[in-house]
């Protein structure tokens, strides 16, 4: 099954940012209860230093949970990283904006390709360069309304939803006609993570889940 294909089964991409490594096993064993299958960890770019302990991450996740959990790579704007999440075992990347080198480097090394792009324009340039789906990003800013009307003229364009996603307009981005939608600080909740209230995390998955099937 291709990235694209897990995003259409599994709908919801949980986005881990800045989180220690001793964390993400459980974290990622807590999305899987909830039902979520797709991880994506994040590269800090005001801090090349910590790039490695994400990719370390990555391979971690990858080599615990196998095809239960794809995982990939977050904020992916250089050829380190994408070179970095594919010897780590990443399956995809996601960038916040549109480079095509970025696009054709990962595509080479056989990841899954899901940039980022806001104007109608981005997303088309996205998409011919070669993107699995786009990420529409900040979605929230302009509501589903924005993904529903940008879906008339581009209907062949899988987009995926990413920025304010709640568990409370997942739906109706979904019926808006996203393919996936990501989602980070509104569910992964460092508090309950410092508290090890993994059980909350399992259960918010689950409503995420639950509402983006509906």
């Amino acid at each position: 099954m291709t990235p694209l294909e897990y995003v259409q089964q599994r709908k919801i991409v949980a986005i881990v940012r800045g989180l220690k490594p001793d964390n993400m096993l459980r974290l990622a064993q807590a999305f899987k209860d909830g039902g979520i299958g797709l991880m994506e960890i994040t590269y800090n770019q005001k801090a090349p230093e910590t790039w490695a302990d994400t990719a370390k991450a990555i391979e971690a996740v990858n080599k615990e949970f196998g095809d239960e959990m794809l995982v990939g790579a977050g904020t992916v704007i250089t050829l380190e990283q994408v070179a970095m999440t594919y010897n780590a075992g990443g399956h995809y990347l996601v960038t916040p904006s549109t480079q095509p080198e970025i696009i054709r480097a990962g595509k080479a090394f056989g990841l899954g390709l899901f940039p980022g792009a806001f104007t109608p324009s981005e997303i088309l340039a996205a998409y011919n360069a070669g993107a699995d789906a786009v990420k529409v990003f900040p979605a929230s800013v302009l509501g589903s309304s924005y993904i529903k009307a940008v879906k008339a003229p581009l209907s062949h364009v899988p987009l995926m939803a990413v920025g304010g996603i709640n568990e409370k307009n997942a739906a109706e981005f979904m019926k808006a006609g996203c393919v996936g939608l990501g989602v980070g600080g509104n569910l992964v909740n460092k508090d309950w993570i410092a508290n090890g209230e993994w059980g909350k995390i399992r259960d918010l998955a689950r409503e995420f889940i639950t509402q983006a099937n509906i």
